[in-house]
């Protein structure tokens, strides 16, 4: 059984842990206002927030309630649009949509107040590029973004305690007293909620055949998109042990650490990594998948692996009481295969203490935001005196797996760092890779890009004063 809060009710439910949160709201509820567009976590119509504990305050996130498992809840507080209207009047963020003039339609609008809604509580004042970034996960096919960017700008400047900041440490105090839960279920199906790291392998060793269910933000599709059945999951997204960063002589990031997390911790640190992140799906997506989860999923155009390739990252692997490690580059057996043994997980993600100067990754997609790599490329050279002395390149994309570049590597060690060294790298992506052609680019154009995203990364290095890419949204 699960319990949280829906709002400020108390809600214990026996539900499939099948059930998104969407069809719960809808199916069960009849709470209509969250919408679906398309079950897959690209347009943001079904945006709900979840508030947990966090220290003394209440952090506030919004995740694709389409893609979200009814498990996710246990302990924490669901709002949706219906709970933002108190004591007869609007919401701010409700009350700036309407002044702006945000709605036409009106069937992405719950979705946009809901982000609106996360953003203003997660916000000192407006800036428009946090605000862009809450918002690109939201799509709108009739408006425009102008009015519902004024509305975010109106709401954050404008910000007023609301009756969820009143009720903060009511709310604390009632989501810490619901006791932990170790199962839920309901159809026949089957939820595990392990809680420790130890109670996880021991369970995942007894039960291989399960699915791990960490953001669920992929493993969701087998549900939505794909109508399969997922008759045993292992939740692990509650294990706080997974979700550690730890510095030191190496840094280790846990498997369980969401890419927002990840992005709140390194972003800004390390600025090729953080424009990466932001590039990450969308916000929704980004508060609830993991870095873990995005190289166990082996997705050929995932782009957390060619970050971790050019880092020369080591996983430490997980079965029982056992642990290995593991290369990254050993990982990737086939499209979609990897070395884990069953009953294995990935613990941890290991990197370098610091991350290069001269390290760059780039993702080219269709749309700047919330869209899938057609190409990632990450590329980490040492240069001394003139010479590349070591290099690590890899790509997404360009093949079954995510992969490194070794005749391009190879090309460029020893080589000096001149245009001709490049170009004759930039020919030798013809031996490491032969794209496929896919209706999100052709092999041809995805073997330019390649070579084109080498080129700019010796640009980026050579003459770094030179404009290479449109930073202004203005």
């Amino acid at each position: 059984m699960i319990q949280f809060l829906l709002n400020d009710t108390l809600k214990s439910e026996r539900l499939d842990p099948n059930t998104t949160v969407l069809q719960y709201l809808r199916r069960h509820l009849r709470r209509c206002g969250s919408k679906e567009g398309c079950a897959s976590g690209d347009c943001g119509a079904c945006t709900v927030v979840l508030a947990e504990a966090d220290g003394e305050r209440l952090r506030y996130r919004s995740v694709n309630a389409c893609l979200t498992f009814v498990s996710a809840l246990h302990g924490k507080q669901l709002l949706t649009v219906e709970d933002l209207r108190h004591q007869g009047r609007l919401h701010a963020v409700q009350q700036a949509m309407v002044d702006c003039h945000g709605s036409q339609c009106g069937f992405c609008t719950p979705g946009f107040v809901m982000s609106l809604f996360c953003l203003q509580k997660n916000s000192d004042g407006y800036q428009r590029e946090q605000a862009l970034q809450a918002l690109a996960g939201n799509l709108c096919r009739c408006t425009g973004y102008r009015p519902i960017v004024a509305a975010a700008q109106q709401a954050c400047t404008a910000k007023t305690p609301d009756q969820f900041d009143a009720r903060q440490a009511e709310t604390l105090t009632r989501l810490r007293q619901i006791p932990a839960a170790d199962e839920s279920g309901g159809d026949g199906k089957r939820c595990l909620m392990p809680q420790t790291l130890d109670q996880l392998a021991q369970w995942y060793v007894q039960h291989p055949q399960a699915k791990l269910l960490a953001g669920g933000t992929d493993l969701a599709l087998e549900v939505t998109q794909r109508h399969q059945d997922l008759p045993l999951t292992i939740a692990i997204g509650q294990l706080a042990e997974l979700r550690q960063i730890e510095r030191g002589a190496q840094l280790r990031i846990g498997a369980g650490v969401t890419l927002s997390e990840l992005y709140r911790a390194l972003g800004h640190e390390h600025p090729a990594l953080g424009a990466l992140l932001q590039r990450f799906a969308s916000q929704q997506i980004r508060n609830q998948g993991t870095l873990g989860g995005n190289i166990a999923n082996a997705s050929p155009i995932g782009d957390g692996a060619p970050l971790l390739l050019a880092l020369d990252a080591v996983l430490t692997l997980r079965c029982g009481a056992q642990r290995r490690e593991l290369p990254l580059d050993a990982f990737f057996l086939a499209y979609r295969q990897t070395a884990l043994q069953p009953g294995e997980f990935i613990e941890s993600i290991q990197l370098p203490a610091s991350i290069p100067a001269d390290f760059r990754i780039w993702k080219v997609s269709k749309r700047l935001k919330d869209d899938i790599s057609a190409v990632c490329g990450a590329f980490n050279l040492q240069i001394e005196d003139g010479r590349v002395r070591s290099a690590r390149i890899a790509f997404g994309g360009m093949a079954a797996t995510p992969k490194r570049a070794v005749a391009c590597e190879q090309a460029l060690l020893g080589a000096r760092w001149e245009h001709a060294s490049v170009e004759r790298a930039a020919q030798a992506l013809t031996q490491d890779f032969t794209p496929l052609s896919d209706f999100r680019a052709s092999g041809a154009y995805r073997m330019l890009v390649a070579q084109n995203l080498l080129r700019r990364y010796f640009i980026a290095l050579s003459a770094p004063a030179t404009v290479i890419e449109v930073t202004s949204h203005e």
